[in-house]
């Protein structure tokens, strides 16, 4: 079965850095998209950033251009969030998720657990 498993999650300094990572299993990694998703304290899901079959396209919310980077390891079924210069509004859970095509519509259709990242002196 398809399983996506978070970890790297943390308590970081405003201005520091952490890097998250998502561990695939059950499907062919290297044949999807995959995006990273957050949603912070009393908030909805917020799309991060979204990466294509071989990394060699990314895209990012307004919110993180710049700040965070995207990667994948297809050899590994690893996905990646590089996060720097982070601030207390970063503060969230967050998931990978597996952008599947059903009917020409994409949709992000499997999700990990998520990881927590918290932003605070």
């Amino acid at each position: 079965q398809v399983q996506l498993v978070e970890s790297g999650g943390g308590l970081v300094q405003p201005g520091g850095s952490l890097r998250v990572s998502c561990v695939a299993s059950g499907f062919t990694f290297s044949s999807y998209f995959m995006s990273w998703v957050r949603q912070a304290p009393g908030k909805g899901l917020e799309w991060v950033s979204l990466i294509n079959v071989s990394g060699g396209s990314t895209y990012y919310a307004d919110s993180v251009k710049g700040r965070f980077t995207i990667s994948r390891d297809n050899a590994k079924n690893t996905l990646y969030l590089q996060m720097d210069s982070l601030n207390p509004e970063d503060t969230a859970l967050y998931y990978c998720a597996r952008v599947g095509s059903y009917n020409g519509i994409e949709v992000h259709d499997y999700w990990g657990q998520g990881t927590a990242v918290t932003v605070s002196s």
